[in-house]
């Protein structure tokens, strides 16, 4: 008896070998891949500000910009794993301070505590939100550039085996 674990990894391994190949497959090409992946890494640097909130808008910024929504997962993957947005919300804060310089105003009635804390907050979101746009910026060329890599490597793969197959079968009698 074969063992389950091994097929359940084998059709898992099977599942995103079949996704994969439908986002390779996928009409619109590299843009489209691209510009979802751009969405998806700069996105995860607005998670942490915002209390996860930004999830709200995640799908309906991906369809506006009619990018590929498995791209935009894959690039909010890759962006929590390099955990790069937790050192750059320093940078945000300060970003955010040099943005907004100013104090806001808040109601009179509202503790001073709460009052030091959004306005913080409120900075780090400005922040973040351009090194969000810088990131997604920096990302959309080089996903662009590594689709188009990896689809010239399969149609020269695709190609080469074509080519053996009429040799092979115009050698035989």
């Amino acid at each position: 008896m074969a063992n389950p674990k091994a097929s359940v990894i084998k059709r898992v391994g099977r599942a995103i070998k079949l996704q994969y190949l439908k986002l390779l497959r996928s009409p619109g090409g590299a843009r489209k891949v691209a510009t979802g992946f751009a969405i998806g890494f700069g996105i995860e640097f607005m998670v942490i500000c915002t209390a996860m909130l930004v999830y709200i808008v995640f799908y309906p910024l991906v369809r506006a910009a009619r990018g590929s929504m498995p791209a935009a997962l894959i690039g909010h993957v890759i962006a929590k794993m390099t955990l790069l947005p937790i050192p750059m919300l320093g940078v945000g804060l300060w970003i955010g301070k040099h943005l907004l310089p100013f104090r806001i105003h808040m109601p009179h009635w509202m503790p001073y505590w709460l009052a030091y804390f959004l306005n913080h907050q409120l900075k780090t979101i400005v922040g973040m939100t351009l090194i969000s746009v810088v990131m997604g910026a920096l990302t959309y060329p080089v996903a662009y550039y590594l689709y188009e890599l990896n689809r010239k490597r399969r149609a020269a793969k695709l190609a080469n085996r074509k080519y053996m197959r009429v040799q092979n079968n115009g050698s035989q009698p």
